[in-house]
């Protein structure tokens, strides 16, 4: 008898323990990425640019803010939020504390679907049956019905007080130590807010270096930003897997990007052009589904430096 539930109960004990490392441990162990990203004019002065991302604060992430509040002390010349701050309707006024000192600094942010509704709890096994539809989000999956809607309008406020920039499906220009920076950004694809007719044409041409922001790598964007010459995309969304399998890597992307490419530095050919892409594996988790495994949350230090 004891024989016949040795196996049941040994694949019970270490789903246990996956479950208590991927949720008590590597959710929590925070890391700084570091690239180096050949993109700038010949000539020009490397530029240090720190990515946060999908940060899904929910009240009472202690560790977290901290976290957050000590990447003020590697004095980014600008920072890039790519969105989804939230997974908590209270969580406004944490996420603007613990960004509070990223907000001395130059900065410009887009939304994801999450700054806008809150979660949901749901199978994470859907997220398998969407890829295998070729289904993500709102692209091609029934409008959400009952959706909680997060005060996005108090974190706007919030950020633009502190000057950073609204990239929601427009274009801005930071100066930075007498450099400028022109950002173009979308709204989320993820949700389908996207509009990149609001601002195509590419670079304007009247700034020193140009770059393409969105939270969700989705194709279509990621297409239009490289068919119209941005040398660097910086998006955020797809968690980097967020339940990877060591040695292989991420099962999903939320989204139609490969899976190759679900975090980190890569490239994105279109119409004959090539842009660098930086996925960012964010932070944070949708407060239903508190766990990582293979795929420590993360922030990311770009060094942008002069083409080879």
């Amino acid at each position: 008898m004891r024989a016949r539930y040795r196996v049941p109960l040994g694949i019970t004990a270490v789903a246990t323990a996956g479950l208590l490392y991927s949720a008590g441990f590597e959710a929590r162990s925070f890391r700084l990425r570091r690239v180096t990203v050949p993109v700038l004019p010949s000539g020009m002065r490397p530029l240090r640019v720190l990515q946060v991302s999908d940060i899904h604060m929910v009240s009472g992430q202690r560790k977290k803010q901290r976290w957050l509040r000590s990447l003020a002390g590697l004095r980014p010349d600008f920072v890039i939020n790519t969105g989804d701050n939230l997974s908590d309707p209270e969580g406004v006024p944490e996420v603007l504390d613990a960004l509070g000192p990223l907000m001395e600094f130059p900065g410009a942010y887009v939304f994801g679907s999450n700054d806008y509704y809150g979660p949901k709890l749901r199978n994470p096994a859907r997220y398998l049956l969407e890829k295998t539809s070729g289904r993500h989000g709102l692209n091609g999956n029934a409008p959400a019905v009952g959706a909680i809607h997060n005060p996005w309008e108090d974190l706007r406020d919030g950020f633009e007080e502190a000057g950073w920039l609204n990239l929601t499906n427009t274009r801005g220009i930071l100066k930075v130590e007498g450099v400028s920076v022109e950002l173009t950004g979308l709204d989320d694809p993820h949700i389908k807010r996207d509009r990149y007719t609001k601002v195509a044409g590419g670079p304007s041409g009247v700034a020193d270096f140009s770059m393409g922001v969105v939270h969700a790598p989705y194709l279509r964007s990621l297409d239009a930003f490289t068919a119209d010459g941005y040398p660097l995309i910086l998006a955020g969304h797809t968690h980097g897997g967020q339940l990877c399998i060591p040695f292989y890597g991420a099962l999903v992307t939320n989204c139609d990007l490969d899976t190759d490419r679900v975090k980190g530095l890569s490239t994105h050919t279109s119409e004959g052009h090539t842009s660098y892409l930086h996925v960012s594996a964010g932070c944070g988790t949708n407060r239903y589904t508190p766990v990582r495994f293979a795929c420590p949350p993360e922030a990311t230090l770009l060094t942008l430096v002069g083409r080879n």
